[in-house]
């Protein structure tokens, strides 16, 4: 990949480490060079410009450059628009956060992937209790497709059948899309997942997909968790976990 001088690209900042006493490592998500490492030198100065910049789900116009897997920010900008999420809401921006690190590699291009996580980050500032989860559902199963794990949603993985809208089926890792057994309660019918898969297709963006599983609920949620968890080769996300932890303390009758 070319190393030259980019600038004004459009980006969010995943995560920060310390770096020195007085700059910081950056995990960043760009529109056009995907994931990548930014050294932001005096950046915890506290007459540093980069201080009230550098957030976490807040759209930035980054400009950067030079050589090595940690290149050199030479200059943020605040694109404006949403406020940053707070609450629930930072935590599920979180959580997407901490997918992108994971699943994506360094240096690997994904605009349309950029651009759904742009679409979600802004529900999240001004969240509305049906949207927050449907959201993240729709998120998890475009960054499966982008990264070449979620199977096609219209037939059997194994026997390349097409689905029967009036039975029942489950996504499970290795074996893609199957028919359920008797005991698998976290299922969709043939119907609902032909919905998905239309909803998913080349032309369909991210409110279509959003729209689509509105109605899904907890079963598509136990299905994607499951997946996602075995292709990040952990049994919880360390978000997820924050999560839980958080609401045992607020409702420890629940637990």
């Amino acid at each position: 990949m070319s190393r030259q001088r980019v600038i004004d690209e459009p980006a969010y900042v995943l995560h920060r480490y310390d770096w020195s006493e007085s700059s910081l490592i950056l995990e960043v998500f760009t529109r056009h060079h995907g994931r990548m490492a930014l050294v932001a030198r005096g950046a915890k100065k506290p007459s540093s410009g980069f201080r009230p910049v550098l957030l976490p789900m807040q759209g930035l116009r980054l400009s950067f450059g030079g050589e090595g897997e940690i290149r050199s920010l030479k200059g943020a900008q605040w694109r404006g628009g949403h406020v940053m999420p707070t609450g629930q809401a930072l935590l599920s921006g979180y959580y997407l956060n901490e997918l992108i690190m994971r699943l994506l590699a360094r240096d690997d291009p994904h605009p349309a992937l950029f651009d759904t996580y742009a679409a979600v980050v802004q529900l999240l500032a001004t969240p509305a209790a049906d949207v927050l989860n449907p959201a993240l559902r729709a998120f998890e199963l475009r960054l499966l497709r982008e990264v070449g794990w979620l199977p096609a949603l219209d037939r059997e993985t194994a026997s390349l059948m097409p689905l029967d809208p009036g039975a029942d089926y489950v996504l499970v890792p290795e074996a893609g899309l199957r028919l359920a057994q008797a005991d698998e309660a976290a299922c969709l019918s043939g119907s609902q997942w032909l919905t998905l898969s239309s909803a998913m297709g080349e032309q369909a963006g991210f409110a279509q997909t959003l729209q689509a599983v509105m109605p899904l609920g907890a079963p598509l949620k136990r299905q994607l968790r499951t997946l996602l968890h075995y292709h990040c080769g952990i049994s919880m996300l360390k978000t997820r976990q924050l999560m839980h932890d958080l609401q045992t303390l607020a409702y420890p009758d629940r637990s």
